[in-house]
């Protein structure tokens, strides 16, 4: 016998069905509409290439230049990789925060592949554990606020040795120094110490160093080339650009030095320094990092003293050359700082990290400098993990995400006057006062954003701004060869990081009493 429902029951069925079915149709209809979303706009592109022959020599101004045409957002087809592009700090933040998961990991390279052990490095190792595990790690020994602290005097010793050095060598008919590979020194025995418990050079730097720092910018120029066989895999073998087979041969270069260092930690007593604690874990067969599965080896260790001795050296010492090189330029804001510092620390010592916080003009000259000469023009690339929106635009799964940093802060909506080098921009009351390099504020971001911004921004900002100090309360200069300012060459050379075209050279010149310049 049937039993007939009640007509209120009834009705509110039907009513719950038809509420189902139009969720149902209304979810279809969402994706249908998410897939007629557009893909961002762009450049016609060549066959088979696509847009890798326009990029030109340097790919940051042309993907400037596109964005005027094409927006802030826009599309390049890179073989047969699909490529978007951020270029104004309202789309770089949509990418960086409100997608950062979803581009939390690097896309597949030849850089990564044949000179960074097979992606166990630190920068291109996939997001996961062993990821967190290793960036853990790194902060615990080195970036930490801690370990930045207990690290302290041996970043203001390394310092004072390059400014003693400087000073003692100076004069008006002492012979030029290159700027640029002085602080490379610098920065590469300071982190040296922390990293492997010694220095690596002499402090005069000498043919080691030479040779170190051609390495470290081979890599960098290396490492910022579009390589075709990363996006036409039928071109792979051909390597027509030579770029791999360079690769392997400065692997090799590489390795060799890391083996060298790893032998000579393991030979000497066991220290704190972050090698040390390496080998241990090691020898022990302990985790990466404590929670974390899988045990440490020797390739894993290479690949991160390749990373700490390659992106954390000359990334500073360009920096700190390309602040000299404005302050020269800019004699009035070299004045100015030197006021500012002989005011907080005065004639008869060197300037200490204790005295930075104080020394606000100096800091806004900081971030004029990482502003208008970024150490990373291009971002190291993200890929999308699942499609998404950005802007009404359709990004596929799989594209790989670039963020065009040295762009977006010279943007004219973002910045005045751009072009111009005004560290009064970041004085209180100045258009960009309270703005930082941390990753908070998009429209300067030298150091990345989100998940996968740099590990060692901490460090890297530490030891620009008291070399940088350092070097212009310490020290007058003079340029080599008759050059006047106005003439100096500010010319770029693209790769990876933003070298300039032509080193600074320069004559110091003590400025200091006598005292200052004394081993204490």
């Amino acid at each position: 016998m049937e039993m007939e429902l009640p007509l209120p029951l009834l009705l509110g069925s039907v009513a719950v069905a038809v509420a189902v079915c139009l969720l149902l149709l209304r979810g279809r209809g969402g994706k249908q509409q998410a897939a007629r979303l557009p893909l961002p706009p762009g450049p016609r592109g060549w066959p088979v290439l696509g847009n890798l022959p326009q990029l030109g020599a340097k790919p940051h101004h042309t993907m400037r230049d596109l964005a005027r045409e094409h927006g802030p957002l826009f599309r390049l087809r890179f073989g047969s990789a699909e490529v978007v592009v951020a270029a104004s700090a309202p789309v770089a933040a949509r990418f960086l925060r409100a997608h950062d998961a979803n581009f939390s990991n690097r896309p597949p390279n030849s850089g990564a592949e044949h000179v960074a052990y097979n992606y166990q490095d630190l920068v291109f190792a996939p997001y996961g554990a062993r990821w967190r595990a290793l960036r853990k790690l790194c902060a615990l020994h080195l970036f930490s606020a801690r370990a930045l602290d207990d690290l302290r005097a041996v970043r203001e010793g390394e310092v004072a040795l390059m400014v003693r050095e400087l000073a003692r060598h100076g004069g008006r008919g002492a012979p030029p120094v290159a700027l640029g590979q002085v602080a490379n020194v610098c920065a590469t025995n300071t982190l040296a110490r922390a990293t492997v418990g010694r220095r690596v050079f002499a402090v005069d730097g000498g043919e080691g160093a030479r040779e170190f720092k051609d390495m470290v910018v081979e890599l960098m120029q290396l490492a910022g080339v579009f390589n075709v066989g990363d996006f036409v895999p039928a071109l792979a073998w051909l390597d027509p650009q030579g770029v791999v087979g360079r690769m392997k041969r400065l692997h090799r270069r590489y390795d060799d030095m890391m083996d060298g260092i790893i032998r000579e930690r393991q030979a000497a007593e066991e220290g704190k320094d972050l090698l040390s604690v390496l080998l241990a874990r090691m020898r022990d067969q302990q985790p990466l990092a404590d929670g974390e599965d899988g045990t440490i080896n020797e390739t894993d260790i290479k690949a991160l003293l390749l990373n700490l001795f390659t992106a954390g050296t000359d990334t500073t010492s360009s920096t700190v050359e390309w602040a000299l090189a404005e302050l020269i330029r800019h004699p009035d804001v070299l004045a100015k700082a030197q006021q500012e510092l002989d005011a907080v620390v005065g004639r008869g010592r060197l300037v200490s990290e204790s005295d930075l916080p104080r020394l606000t003009y100096l800091a806004a000259i900081v971030k004029e400098t990482f502003r208008l000469h970024p150490s990373t023009p291009l971002s190291l690339p993200r890929v999308a993990a699942e499609e998404c929106e950005v802007d009404g635009y359709r990004i596929p799964r799989g594209a790989t995400l670039l963020v065009n940093v040295w762009a977006i802060a010279r943007d004219p909506d973002a910045w005045p006057e751009p072009l111009e080098f005004r560290p009064g921009r970041f004085l209180p009351g100045g258009s960009h006062d309270g703005v930082d390099v941390k990753g908070s504020d998009f429209e300067l971001i030298p150091f990345g954003a989100g998940r996968r911004i740099c590990a060692g921004l901490s460090w890297g900002l530490r030891m620009v701004t008291l070399m940088t100090a350092a070097l212009v309360h310490a020290l007058d200069w003079h340029l080599a060869d008759g050059m006047t300012a106005d003439k100096l060459d500010m010319e770029e050379a693209y790769g990876l990081t933003l070298q300039r075209a032509v080193p600074l050279m320069v004559r110091p010149e003590p400025r200091l009493l006598p005292p200052a310049y004394a081993v204490e």
